[in-house]
């Protein structure tokens, strides 16, 4: 996952490569431009974390860009790279409501940590504007909650595949919403209206699955007492979900191929096809490809199904959507079990935030019923959640070890705390040198010497 997204601004053609070839090692996504009024345009229509302007530019210096992206983009924090280090600049750049300054020559181990901490700033303003406004589904998935980068990016693909007959397979994690991806192509197509029919092949007993399948006559094994005619026949017309298809037998696999070439089935005891008209929607936690390369999955089905993938991401890289699936469930959660529970506080919001996630949304669900269930409260506190989530985000971070040889040295503990202490302020230098009782001067020389010891 990227450090954050940032637009760097400067008239000199090589400092802009030299800067975004050292911060892409560094984790960042960068894009440059060596004009002001093109970055302002870049920043009206693009989402960037934040723009690292330098201050003397022709046109606009980088005062003046600050200015102007503050009045139209306030949620973009912007540092400033100056050359000069008189007091009148450094005020000039504050006044204009920089985020931050940088002196040149860079320190780019310096300049890295402020541009993570205003990455961290982006992401809090935007966590608080999720907070403070009601979720909306303006683009017609409901039931797709998330307005980040990769939920648009699905969203997009579902809207552009759904009016075809294309095979579809969805991918992701258990627990990100395949059904529910599946579901939405399949009210966004031309068979809305008819069945939408799901099947767990992981849950089918493996000599069933033919039957449960394709059907069967009367007779035709031990017990079929009646005629079945099978899931596909039943999704004749509409959509057929097949959930966790990597788990379908090798043995069944030609089987099921045949019919998705055809669109004829045999029902097990029968010596008669039948046609049908069946959309496929698959979808697995598996690396298919993988799978085909062990032999346990066949190559020509594994293309068959994968005509479009869509790929879903795992919430730990979904950013503050976390919060609005959060404030989704809070409301479902608190009408029906009868409780006037009204959202999630901001620590509850940030423990939720820093969470890893492994059960993805599922998890989330879980998690919040537990917490209105529980809750005395009008809104779900730390105290609400879960143990592995007040625990996860409380977890010591400057001890070393647990025998005396991995146990951290005292200059060691020094900027861990230090670096911990700006991450809290927000990279607010002046504030984290009030709280750790230092002059300003004195904190700027351990951080430059915390970055020589880096270097060595």
């Amino acid at each position: 996952m990227s450090e954050g997204r940032i637009l760097i601004v400067d008239d000199e053609v090589e400092m802009c490569r030299l800067l975004e070839s050292d911060l892409s090692l560094r984790g960042f996504s960068c894009q440059t431009s060596t004009s002001a009024r093109e970055a302002l345009e870049l920043v009206r229509r693009d989402d960037f974390d934040v723009v690292l302007t330098d201050l003397v530019m022709p046109e606009l210096d980088g005062v003046e860009l600050c200015d102007r992206i503050v009045a139209n983009n306030p949620e973009v924090p912007v540092i400033v790279m100056t050359a000069f280090g008189s007091m009148d600049a450094v005020v000039e750049v504050l006044r204009a409501s920089a985020f931050d300054f940088v002196t040149k020559p860079l320190e780019m181990e310096f300049l890295a940590l402020v541009l993570k901490r205003a990455v961290k700033h982006r992401r809090l303003i935007e966590r608080v504007r999720l907070l403070s406004h009601p979720v909306e589904t303006r683009d017609g998935f409901p039931e797709l909650l998330g307005q980040g980068r990769a939920m648009q990016e699905v969203k997009k693909h579902i809207l552009q595949v759904a009016p075809t007959d294309a095979s579809v397979l969805v991918t992701g994690e258990s627990g990100t919403g395949k059904e529910l991806v599946a579901r939405a192509i399949c009210r966004a197509s031309k068979r809305k209206d008819k069945p939408f029919v799901v099947v767990n092949c992981a849950a089918l007993p493996v000599a069933l699955m033919e039957s449960e399948l394709f059907g069967h006559e009367r007779g035709a094994f031990t017990d079929a007492r009646s005629a079945r005619q099978g899931l596909f026949r039943e999704a004749h017309g509409g959509t057929l979900f097949l959930d966790e298809v990597g788990e379908i037998p090798l043995e069944l696999q030609p089987k099921l191929l045949r019919v998705l070439e055809d669109h004829r089935i045999r029902p097990v005891g029968s010596n008669t096809e039948t046609s049908v008209d069946v959309r496929i929607i698959a979808a697995t936690n598996r690396n298919l490809l993988s799978a085909v390369a062990e032999g346990s999955f066949r190559q020509d089905l594994y293309y068959r199904i994968q005509v479009v993938e869509i790929a879903l991401p795992p919430l730990r890289e979904r950013g503050g959507d976390v919060v609005e699936l959060a404030r989704h469930f809070v409301t479902r959660c608190a009408e029906s079990f009868g409780k006037h529970v009204t959202g999630l506080s901001e620590k509850a919001a940030t423990r939720l935030v820093d969470y890893h996630w492994p059960g993805n949304v599922r998890e989330v669900r879980n998690a919040i019923e537990r917490a209105v269930a529980l809750t005395q409260h009008e809104t779900i506190t730390v105290h609400d959640l879960p143990d592995p989530i007040r625990r996860y985000a409380s977890t010591p971070r400057f001890r070393g070890g647990r025998r005396p040889g991995e146990l951290l040295k005292l200059e060691e503990l020094e900027r861990r705390y230090i670096l911990e202490v700006l991450d809290l302020v927000g990279g607010r230098r002046s504030e984290a040198a009030s709280v750790l009782g230092l002059d300003r001067k004195t904190l700027y020389r351990k951080l430059k010497r915390f970055e020589a010891s880096a270097e060595d």
